[in-house]
């Protein structure tokens, strides 16, 4: 991730932030995988009035929500006293409400906003306040750290953080139907109890899935993308969802839901025009229009 590109002047100050692919099949809650989409917060102006105030302006249009960049900003402290107001213009490739974390790429931003006008802060300080305003750690992590991330949450309230490799070789492909999913609802869709047996499940499918992470076999990935605790009841809410997780091809290791959805994620070892083929020939199926993007892995210091 790009912390912060410091230049000569402070009108060329610039945060990059990339969006991020979450749970990743089982992992809900625990995995997630940053993605070459961005938020990007260019910093025009800076007042020294001892106000701290942050002002943006959405050059994409209007946000038709809370300003979650702002939330970040003021949610930490100042640590030197009274700190100079700024002004910054946003714009961003990160498509709202769609499962591709643009809250947290959001909420990072700010947090960084604060770093760049009061000082630099410890990665676990901006991890944890990040996670806090989210409300989980899944899609932070990877926008702070890059690539692929597993989260624990410790008895302390800390946060561990795993980095995974993934494989060259894998493509990874998004779609996202025309229509908005907030988190919250996608959230009450879930069980309060999981089964024993489906829990159980999901527990050997992440460890089989990071151990493909680093062998890079395929099929074991595609074994491992299967999840019980939080798809099948997610299902009803995003159109074409069931339709993707039934497709088996040659080139294709398999389909996920992207965070709460509506966006689906899939991975394959062939051209990513198979895949792009198969989502929109499904979601023609389904009557809904949909954008499809070919992303890759986004690394820190990328972008």
């Amino acid at each position: 991730m790009q912390r912060v590109a410091t230049r000569a002047r402070a009108t060329a100050w610039e945060i990059v932030v990339p969006a991020s692919i979450s749970n990743v099949g089982p992992g809900l809650d625990t995995l997630g995988l940053a993605v070459t989409l961005y938020l990007r917060v260019r910093v025009t102006d800076i007042v020294h009035d001892g106000r701290g105030r942050l002002s943006c302006r959405f050059l994409d249009g209007p946000l038709g929500g809370p300003n979650r960049i702002e939330r970040a900003f003021k949610a930490l402290r100042p640590q030197r006293g009274p700190s100079p107001s700024v002004h910054v213009e946003v714009r961003s490739e990160i498509p709202l409400r769609s499962g591709l974390g643009s809250s947290a790429a959001a909420t990072v931003a700010g947090l960084q906003l604060r770093e760049l006008v009061d000082g630099r802060r410890s990665g676990d300080e901006i991890l944890a306040a990040a996670s806090k305003i989210e409300g989980h750690p899944d899609n932070v992590a990877p926008v702070l750290f890059g690539g692929v991330t597993s989260c624990c949450a410790t008895e302390t309230g800390s946060i561990n953080v795993t980095r995974w490799p993934w494989p060259e070789r894998w493509r990874i492909v998004v779609a996202t139907p025309q229509l908005e999913l907030s988190t919250a609802l996608s959230r009450r869709a879930l069980p309060g109890k999981l089964p024993l047996r489906d829990a159980v499940f999901n527990m050997q499918h992440v460890a089989l899935l990071l151990g493909a992470l680093q062998s890079g076999r395929a099929a074991d990935f595609r074994e491992a993308l299967r999840d019980r605790a939080h798809q099948p009841y997610r299902q009803r809410l995003v159109p074409g969802l069931r339709r993707l997780l039934a497709v088996r091809h040659p080139d294709v290791i398999g389909f996920c839901l992207s965070g709460a959805g509506p966006s689906i994620a899939a991975f394959a070892t062939g051209t990513s025009a198979v895949v792009e083929a198969i989502f929109r020939d499904a979601y023609r199926k389904e009557r809904i229009a949909c954008t499809v993007r070919t992303v890759k892995v986004h690394r820190e210091g990328d972008a």
